[in-house]
């Protein structure tokens, strides 16, 4: 079961004349390799409780070779057997590039869209220092040893060093040189960053005490890591709500100069195309000056994405069917963007279905900029309509969500929601990754 597909994926890719006992051993060999290193937590949860009731596998009697879900399987038995169909003389087009190989392999899993595949690569060729503050926690050890694993980023973890080398230990995760700060141990820094916070937030009725108080805070002090140029990219927010995590960061990292107000955009992936929804994190009641940062930011971002926005500015009703103060807001915006950026594909107010269905514009608002292509790219009026459309798509119609982006601050925030799983972590850190890359 685990051997029979991957022997013939790496001789069939090589062009072996034959299948021989190097190739065997070699695949025998891998599968042997993997079963000792750490189980992802895909597999985890496939398999949860089926090992002596407990919910996590590792290696030993009641877990000797992977399961037949491992993702790892394709590529890592695959090579290992075209590795030694060419070291045996057996292969008559030898692979060359083992890294395009390996991507290829990765590919026909699906385990991951052409999308994040991309950000993640991107991510490999220059990695950045992210600071997680939440290190005392399963899913974020977790995650960060596939992100050391594939070369992601060069992960700081925050917390006492004893409890995370503990956890590590009970799950076998192995993170021999990743960095580990104790803010209560390390007295110099916190001096440093208690004068910059005073210095940042003494107009604001802060207090030496009380910005050294905050200083000890894991999350300040990740952020402070980050204000003061230690780390490049921050990801946090498992544990607790998001505006506990949100306010911080506006008041330690700030907004970016002439943005208005930050603002947070999901990215949805069904198995053909990408959607980006906005402002999803943020903004309860967005001004029309608001909505305009909010349109100007997810433009910037989608772009830096390689990826051409076609921006619905959503709402209850079409192109002025029903007149009201929030549709006003939405159609004036769109009005404004255009003329500001002349070149982009925008129009609303427009509902939902129209703007993504082309054949429907086209029978009934034949006049609008979508009406060839459709949207990609949705504003939405209020923050509660935008959460509400992202989690029901990504629940009721299974589409993968990456993200929030947090847009318009002045170094790269990543605030979880709550509960994030595994991949879902390394996902939002590959961004962040990608975005500390661009700055």
């Amino acid at each position: 079961v685990l051997g029979f597909p991957f022997i013939f994926r790496g001789a069939l890719d090589v062009r072996a004349t034959e299948i021989n006992e190097a190739m065997k051993m070699a695949c025998a060999r891998a599968i042997a390799e993997l079963a000792r290193e750490p189980v992802p937590e895909l597999i985890n949860q496939i398999y949860a409780g089926e090992v002596t009731g407990t919910r996590r596998l590792q290696f030993g009697a009641e877990y000797l070779i992977p399961k037949p879900m491992d993702p790892r399987l394709i590529t890592r038995l695959s090579i290992a057997v075209a590795k030694a169909a060419i070291e045996s003389g057996v292969a008559q087009h030898p692979i060359t590039d083992w890294d395009a190989y390996h991507e290829r392999l990765t590919h026909r899993t699906g385990s991951d869209t052409a999308f994040m595949r991309s950000i993640m690569l991107k991510a490999q060729k220059a990695p950045k220092r992210v600071v997680f503050p939440e290190a005392d926690t399963y899913k974020v050890l977790k995650a960060v040893q596939q992100l050391v694993d594939e070369g992601i980023c060069t992960p700081i973890l925050l917390g006492n060093p004893n409890t995370i080398q503990k956890l590590m230990a009970e799950f076998e995760i192995d993170l021999p040189n990743v960095a580990i700060h104790n803010p209560d141990a390390e007295p110099e820094r916190l001096e440093r960053y208690t004068d910059r916070l005073v210095a940042r937030r003494m107009r604001k009725g802060m207090t030496r005490t009380d910005a050294r108080r905050q200083v000890w805070a894991r999350n300040i002090f990740g952020l402070m890591m980050l204000d003061e140029g230690d780390a490049d990219a921050l990801v946090t927010g498992l544990t607790r709500s998001y505006r506990d995590y949100l306010k911080p960061a506006l008041d330690i990292v700030g907004l970016e100069p002439n943005v208005r107000t930050a603002s947070g955009l999901y990215i949805l992936r069904s198995d053909k195309d990408l959607y980006f929804f906005a402002d999803t994190t943020v903004c309860r009641e967005p001004s029309e000056e608001q909505l305009l940062d909010i349109i100007r930011l997810t433009v910037r971002t989608i772009r830096q994405f390689g990826v051409t926005p076609r921006v619905a500015m959503l709402s209850y009703a079409n192109f002025g069917s029903n007149r009201d103060p929030l549709n006003e807001r939405v159609a004036s915006a769109a009005r404004r963007i255009q003329a500001e950026m002349p070149d982009l594909i925008i129009d609303g107010e427009i509902q939902a279905n129209f703007a993504l269905r082309p054949d429907l514009m086209q029978e009934f608002f034949p006049f609008n900029a979508l009406a060839k292509t459709g949207a990609n790219t949705f504003i939405f009026p209020n923050l509660a309509a935008a959460n509400i459309a992202y989690k029901l798509l990504q629940e009721i119609g299974q589409l993968e969500a990456a993200g929030p982006i947090l847009m318009g601050l002045n170094k790269p925030v990543y605030i979880l929601q709550m509960g994030s799983s595994v991949r879902e972590i390394v996902h939002l850190t590959a961004l962040a990754v990608h975005e500390a890359q661009r700055r």
